[in-house]
């Protein structure tokens, strides 16, 4: 922990479970669920509530686990917008998309809900899929691979899905997808160091209309800020860049963070707390083991329209272990919570507490 610094990481829950490394972590947008995924190819569900020790204290407890029918890793997790979704990406180069039979659309953890039921199965890619995401609307499901392809689905009604586009813009592994906050606009980050930025043409169909390029190595991770107006990549290269939208097609960078020895595997972007003028937290990990949270606030320069301060640091998070995941939870009320998932197999959460 470094003292000097405004916040730190407190460590609230450490859920163990998975068999074999933990890939993903994703908070349920309106229930108090967390889901991970593993290369132990299941998906595991938490549910959490206010414990008995106070206000600020969270017990998380292990709801059930999808065996997934996934023959190989499950790599990837997103879930719908409307919480009532899940969909999981696996090295076995398939998605597949998760229902609950009984789902009421009470606040109540949903412990009480049937089980998960598999309602498709997106077969497309040639090889593994790396990344799955929902768009804001809930109406779009886009997966990428190591086939170098991107795949853009349109939700239907009874878990019909049909393919809008088959994006070829990529040279090598896709490592990641991102759906922009509000507007439809798909990122992608790869292997061959370029961010792709994609939208429908309503005369035809989906197609690239910019790629970022900048980082000298992978982008492993991508990460919007919440009102959307700049995007985040982290790479290989040990940097964090940040895009900023200076026209309707335009993105340009403008600011660049250091802070890790390794790769950075995982980037989060969330509303944070405090001050309306920040553009809210920005949480990164990887290959060091080490959780940096920044502080992202516009200032009103031109020619650097954008500081960082480090808020809280913490490392060895998950032992001498690679951690793989980190994400924001996104309720109301949970704002400075975090997830993580490393490959000790364990998910743990962390809360930004004042030092």
């Amino acid at each position: 922990m470094d003292v000097d610094l405004p916040c730190r990481l407190e460590l609230i829950s450490d859920l163990p479970g998975h068999d074999e490394r933990a890939w993903q972590v994703a908070w349920n947008p309106t229930k108090p669920l967390l889901a991970s995924c593993s290369a132990d190819k299941s998906v595991r569900t938490y549910s959490y509530r206010p414990s008995d020790h106070g206000s600020k204290s969270l017990a998380f407890s292990h709801v059930g686990t999808i065996p997934t029918g996934h023959t190989k890793t499950v790599r990837s997790i997103a879930w719908a917008p409307s919480g009532k979704t899940l969909a999981a990406g696996s090295f076995d180069s398939n998605v597949s998309v998760w229902e609950r039979e009984d789902v009421s659309d009470s606040e109540d953890s949903g412990e009480t809900a049937g089980d998960w039921e598999c309602v498709t199965l997106l077969e497309g890619h040639e090889t593994e899929c790396k990344s799955v995401g929902y768009s804001s609307s809930g109406t779009l499901l886009a997966s990428c691979s190591r086939d170098k392809t991107v795949w853009i689905w349109e939700v239907q009604p009874d878990a019909d899905f049909e393919c809008m586009g088959v994006l070829m813009e990529h040279s090598q592994d896709v490592k990641c997808v991102a759906w922009h906050p509000s507007e439809e606009i798909l990122a992608s980050g790869s292997y061959d160091d370029t961010i792709k930025l994609y939208i429908d043409d309503p005369s035809e169909d989906w197609y690239c209309f910019s790629t970022l390029s900048g980082h000298k190595s992978t982008v492993w991770s991508l990460s919007w800020s919440p009102e959307g107006s700049y995007l985040a990549s982290s790479s290989d290269d040990l940097t964090i860049r940040i895009w900023k939208r200076v026209e309707e097609h335009k993105w340009k960078f403008v600011l660049e963070l250091r802070g890790h020895e390794r790769s950075i595997y995982s980037i989060s972007w969330g509303v944070g707390k405090g001050a309306s003028e920040n553009l809210g937290w920005l949480a990164t990990t990887g290959g060091d083991g080490k959780i940096n949270v920044w502080e992202i606030t516009e200032t009103q320069h031109t020619k650097d329209p954008l500081s960082a301060k480090l808020l809280a640091r913490v490392s060895g998070a998950h032992d001498v272990n690679d951690i793989n995941s980190i994400s924001w939870c996104p309720r109301l009320n949970h704002l400075d919570l975090l997830a993580t998932a490393g490959d000790d197999g364990l998910v743990k959460v962390w809360r930004v507490v004042p030092s």
